[in-house]
């Protein structure tokens, strides 16, 4: 096994786990950082070592050697805030060169989706941290908005006609494979990840019932509505908070502007709604 320079996290979710695959096929050597190794993919030129972005020590000793760093956000919670800084501390720490992390498109203090405003505290510390970076904002997942229609084929939210230009999760994959095995190129650059349109949720609700044969329709809720549905789940204000933002985040058009990084930095145009639920359709 080669020396392995770059380290991936996030291995056993989708992002993480399909850029460690690229670079598996690439032939590049790899670190696979995960709080549970055992669910680690297994491939080739690739060691797996335990993390956890809350135990700083422990961090900075698995990332020992490694000089680019792939940083996928950690799950959402009340602390993850304090979990990244952490962890970047520790990469710091530990001689990391360069940092890829996954932002989100809009990323600011005052953002209407309230996650991104973590994300651009994040993206502060990181600057701040000495090491070189690279930022990927991403748009919500296609992925995503295609599983928004409830039971019953109604998607709800206090969207209104506002516009959001999601990308798969495939694309920001294949964008941070690039940049991880070239990341001199990329230094200091910030890249929106989206897809080749925005569309409203009237439009998605659209596509998605063409695609799979349903009645899908979009619902525009009034915030009050919002918050009254969601309470059937328990769950911290918090969380309330992000999953209705997460409409007002598209009405308000934080999520509406398009961006060419995916094709200019992987030389391939990023893929549709149509075309993903064409694909899955046939898988």
């Amino acid at each position: 096994m080669g020396t392995a320079r770059i380290a991936v996290t996030g291995v056993t979710g989708y992002v993480g786990g399909a850029v460690a695959a690229l670079l598996a096929d690439a032939g590049v050597a790899q670190v696979l950082l995960a709080r549970d190794v055992g669910r680690a993919p297994r491939l080739p030129n690739a060691q797996s070592r335990p993390v956890d972005y809350a135990d700083g020590e422990g961090a900075r000793r698995a990332m020992d050697g490694v000089e680019v760093l792939l940083m996928v956000s950690a799950a959402e919670s009340a602390g993850r805030l304090e979990q990244h800084r952490t962890f970047v501390d520790a990469a710091a720490a530990a001689g990391v060169r360069h940092i890829v992390y996954t932002s989100f498109q809009g990323a600011a203090p005052d953002a209407v989706f309230t996650l991104s405003r973590t994300h651009a505290a994040t993206e502060q510390h990181i600057e701040g941290s000495g090491m070189s970076w690279t930022f990927l904002r991403d748009s919500f997942y296609i992925d995503f908005l295609s599983s928004l229609p409830g039971d019953d084929g109604v998607i709800r939210g206090p969207a209104g006609d506002g516009r959001v230009a999601a990308v798969t999760r495939a694309d920001v994959a294949r964008v941070a494979a690039r940049v991880l095995q070239a990341p001199e190129k990329h230094a200091r650059r910030t890249y929106d990840l989206t897809g080749p349109e925005a569309l409203t949720l009237a439009e998605v609700a659209d596509i998605v019932g063409r695609a799979t044969g349903r009645t899908v329709r979009f619902h525009d809720e009034t915030i009050d509505e919002a918050y009254a549905s969601r309470r059937k789940w328990p769950a911290p204000q918090w969380q309330y908070d992000a999953w209705v933002s997460t409409y007002t985040a598209i009405a308000s058009g934080e999520l509406a502007a398009l961006s060419t990084a995916v094709r200019d930095v992987t030389g391939t145009a990023p893929t549709s709604l149509r075309d993903y639920l064409a694909a899955q359709s046939q898988a």
